[in-house]
């Protein structure tokens, strides 16, 4: 048996090819991420006369060129989680660290590992994409949340208190009526130096131009509000004007990016067999729905349903030594952020919708029941809603 460990940076990798009992058939050697070289390597392995397993550790998106050229030859190739090998190679007493010595390390741990290593099985690109799209979606919701924040902020200095008589964006209508009221009016100045009869003329007329509820009542009440209200920057100023501007367009702009997105990532996963099976689940909406799946990726590449909520961190390895058997066990958080965070939604869904028929709640209002903290209990529901998700998605493949 052979083991090619390959250290991956970005735009070259470092190889070595050992044999059992530290027999070095390759001394460490770097390869660029080009097709040339690539080649160079895929035919140096496939003239190896033995079984030969490459190794290689995760390194986001810099080991996918050298792990897609490398199965397209129909080479074995395993690829270990970055935690694994830190433990591997922690095992020893010094710490020296190159990308030789990484290579040699990532060899032997392919020849310690032989009978446990796992060949990669390439992700179709459906899903591939649906967590690209994931991915982004959240990196930019993450943006919109800071944008709005921005603009919360200079409200404050302009129309204090706005927000707690105007709504912001609506996932049913695609608008977001607090944006749509300071793009057009921006100051408290700009109403006051109306009367009331002509700001409520006014709002009427703009509420039924951007088509929201034509309502003399909350004009009357926007109107009430700008009269006591104190703002902190004055409407003379041009920086002031640009900068309230400048926060609306900023998030609208991120507003219409989350909605093409997610449009996207929903055109791809109706096409999915499990789409509706997960679209039925309880707290499971629209959006959450395709989001899950984009997260979550093919179910068959987990053996069982604990593999999955090890996947979303939330599970609590046994911990016993002697007579002592730990009983307060903490979530390792050990896996994707992201679908804890998605997980913890569908528990707020849950708990907002009350369903008396879905498991998953009931479980909730049990653990809330026995003295568990909110979180704790949501947690542990969310651990019980991913085994079913687990059950129900692989009926559909069975």
């Amino acid at each position: 048996m052979i083991s090619v460990g390959i250290d991956v940076s970005k735009g070259k990798s470092t190889v070595c090819i050992l044999k059992p009992c530290g027999e070095i058939v390759s001394s460490p050697f770097d390869v660029e991420h080009t097709d040339s070289s690539l080649s160079e390597l895929a035919n140096m392995i496939l003239r190896l006369e033995d079984e030969v397993k490459v190794v290689m550790e995760a390194t986001g998106a810099y080991h996918v060129p050298v792990l897609t050229f490398l199965t397209d030859k129909k080479i074995f190739v395993s690829v270990i989680n970055p935690l694994v090998m830190k433990e591997y190679r922690c095992k020893g007493l010094r710490k020296a660290k190159t990308d030789r010595l990484d290579s040699k390390m990532i060899a032997n741990y392919g020849l310690d590992n032989w009978f446990h290593l796992r060949e990669y099985s390439p992700v179709t690109e459906t899903y591939q994409a649906l967590k690209l799209l994931g991915r982004q979606y959240a990196h930019y919701m993450r943006m919109r949340i800071e944008s709005m924040q921005v603009l919360t902020n200079m409200l404050d200095y302009t129309m204090p208190g706005i927000k707690t008589l105007l709504k912001g964006y609506s996932e049913a209508t695609k608008k977001n009526k607090l944006s749509d009221f300071v793009e057009h009016y921006w100051h408290y100045d700009n109403i006051t130096k109306k009367s009331e009869t002509q700001f409520v003329k006014s709002y009427i007329a703009w509420a039924k131009k951007k088509g929201y509820h034509q309502s003399q009542a909350k004009a009357i009440k926007i109107y009430a509000l700008a009269k006591d209200g104190i703002p902190t920057l004055p409407s003379s100023s041009p920086s002031t004007k640009m900068l309230v501007l400048e926060a609306v367009r900023v998030l609208r702009e991120l507003e219409t990016t989350l909605e093409t997105i997610l449009s996207q990532m929903q055109d791809l996963a109706r096409d999915l067999p499990e789409y509706p099976v997960v679209r039925a689940m309880g707290g499971v909406g629209n959006t959450i729905a395709v989001r899950l799946i984009a997260e979550i990726g093919d179910t068959r590449r987990f053996y069982n349903g604990k593999a999955l909520v090890a996947y979303a961190g939330i599970d609590s390895p046994p911990y016993q030594s002697g007579q002592f058997n730990g009983s307060n066990r903490h979530i390792t958080k050990r896996g994707s952020a992201n679908l804890r965070k998605i997980g913890f939604e569908i528990m707020l869904c849950l708990k907002s919708l009350k369903p008396v028929e879905d498991p998953v709640y009931w479980f909730m209002i049990k653990k809330e029941a026995e003295g568990k903290a909110h979180k704790v209990a949501k947690m542990a529901a969310l651990n019980k809603f991913l085994r079913i998700y687990y059950a129900r998605v692989m009926e559909v493949y069975a």
